[in-house]
């Protein structure tokens, strides 16, 4: 039988309870290896937070234009704050069939003042598109939460029958054993680490391009699900991913709102069906269109 130390021995039956677990925590903490650890779930883990922003990712019901009962989903975490390492991130979402095409993006900074806004053609079919913020735009900042709203253009006239969906993102920094394990992981082991971290942007994004390159990797389809399942969205993991979208015209003011202009946005209705969410950071990994 392997004689246990004095020391340990001394340390196990002379210490109080508390400071032992406390002790014993620690001990895990530092033998902790992530290599293992974030290879043995897909499912999304969002970090450990405050309280979440008030009610976001709902949708307001556009009845002039919407065909059909779906409506548009965010892709975010339950929580409805994406996290974020990249400057330039990208935004997902499942859009179903509308008699229009044309989308507005607006994202407020802190001071709800409009830090980036621009407008998109929409694909002619329903799934799930995508917004990279262009490279020419300024950049989020690290531990800054911005507010984002997708709006579907159904009245020109009256923006309260155009459906809106809403949530935030936030701009983080890597720890130093994320960053380690980041710089020695290969696109395959990614999306887990990522997701692992409560990473959504990344997390998504690294999934998505998988996808993409690899469409008959059954691990990456299996992969795909767990990760949609595990933040509520299983309803739209079989949706296809289109090409979509790029800005009709990058920059500031391009949907007639200036820069540091304050912007009205109609209240999403919470009694319509819950929404729920997510994000990404490499530039190398970010989906382009």
């Amino acid at each position: 039988m392997k004689r246990i130390k004095p020391f340990l021995y001394f340390l196990t039956f002379s210490l109080p309870l508390g400071l032992l677990s406390a002790l014993t925590a620690q001990v895990h903490a530092q033998s902790y290896h992530p290599n293992k650890t974030w290879q043995i779930s897909q499912a999304f883990k969002p970090p450990q937070r405050g309280k979440p922003p008030a009610s976001a990712g709902g949708s307001t019901r556009g009845g002039s234009c919407l065909i059909g009962k779906k409506l548009i989903t965010p892709l975010m975490p339950p929580d409805k704050l994406g996290l974020t390492f990249a400057q330039h991130p990208t935004f997902f979402w499942y859009v179903p069939p509308f008699q229009v095409k044309t989308a507005k993006f607006v994202l407020l900074a802190e001071d709800q003042n409009v830090f980036y806004e621009t407008s998109f053609k929409l694909p002619a079919k329903p799934g799930i598109i995508s917004f990279k913020l262009p490279e020419s735009s300024p950049g989020l900042a690290v531990g800054k939460t911005y507010h984002w709203y997708l709006t579907i253009v159904c009245n020109t006239q009256d923006s309260s029958d155009n459906p809106t969906v809403e949530g935030w993102v936030e701009r983080t920094q890597p720890g130093s054993s994320l960053s380690e394990a980041l710089a020695k992981t290969n696109v395959y082991k990614l999306p887990t680490i990522y997701a692992e971290a409560g990473i959504w942007h990344e997390a998504l994004t690294s999934l998505v391009q998988l996808r993409r390159t690899e469409p008959n990797n059954f691990k990456a389809r299996l992969d795909w699900r767990q990760f949609f399942k595990s933040v509520g969205l299983s309803a739209i993991a079989s949706e296809p991913l289109l090409d979509c979208c790029t800005s009709k015209k990058e920059g500031h003011g391009a949907l007639g709102i200036g820069h540091g202009a304050k912007a009205e946005f109609p209240t999403p209705n919470s009694s319509t069906d819950a929404i729920n969410q997510v994000s990404t950071p490499n530039s190398a990994l970010s989906t382009q269109h």
